[in-house]
Parts: structure tokens; sequence; C-alpha cells
């Protein structure tokens, strides 16, 4: 059975940074250390992963990855902290500002 994983980090600059992979420890691992220079986290070491999702299929994985990375940081964080119940009232608040 294949896995797929959407996961955010939390960068030593306290941003977010939002990916998918089809292995999360290899993705994890060139993350900090750095394989990539022109990448996001590179410079944003050393990183902490806060939330991971596994998916069964590469298009749920992919669709719910954009959707993540559209949000606002509190949006993020509620998943981050499992509130995932929150979410509606976030969205809704967002849309009264």
């Amino acid at each position: 059975m294949n896995q797929y994983f959407v996961y955010i980090l939390l960068c030593s600059d306290n941003s977010y940074y939002t990916g998918v992979t089809n292995d999360l420890e290899r993705r994890l691992f060139e993350h900090q250390n750095g394989m990539n220079p022109n990448s996001y986290t590179h410079t944003r070491r050393p990183l902490k992963l806060v939330f991971h999702e596994m998916f069964p299929d590469v298009n749920q994985e992919i669709a719910f990855e954009k959707q993540v990375k559209g949000w606002t940081r509190v949006k993020k964080e509620a998943i981050i902290n499992g509130d995932w119940k929150s979410l509606p009232r976030i969205a809704k608040e967002k849309k009264q500002h």
C-alpha cells in the first residue's frame, strides 16, 4: 500500500513550511541536512516536524497540501494542535474581517 504524507515543519525563524512526500523520514533528513541549498528551509534550520497526515491516495495528498498552503497561520496552528473542530469558526472569523 502506498503512503503519502502532508507535513508541516516549524522553522527556526518561527515560520511554517508545508510539504508532501511518499517517504517522511527521508524527506525530513533532507530538510534537516540542507540537501537542497535553494529550498525555503535551507537557511531556516533547525526544523521541527509539528504535523503530518497520511493519505492512501496521491491526489488526496496533493489537494490537501494545496489547501493547507493557502491557510492562515491560525488555521495551520489549529491542525498542529489537533483542533480540527475550530477550522470552520476560524474561516468564518477571517471572512468577517
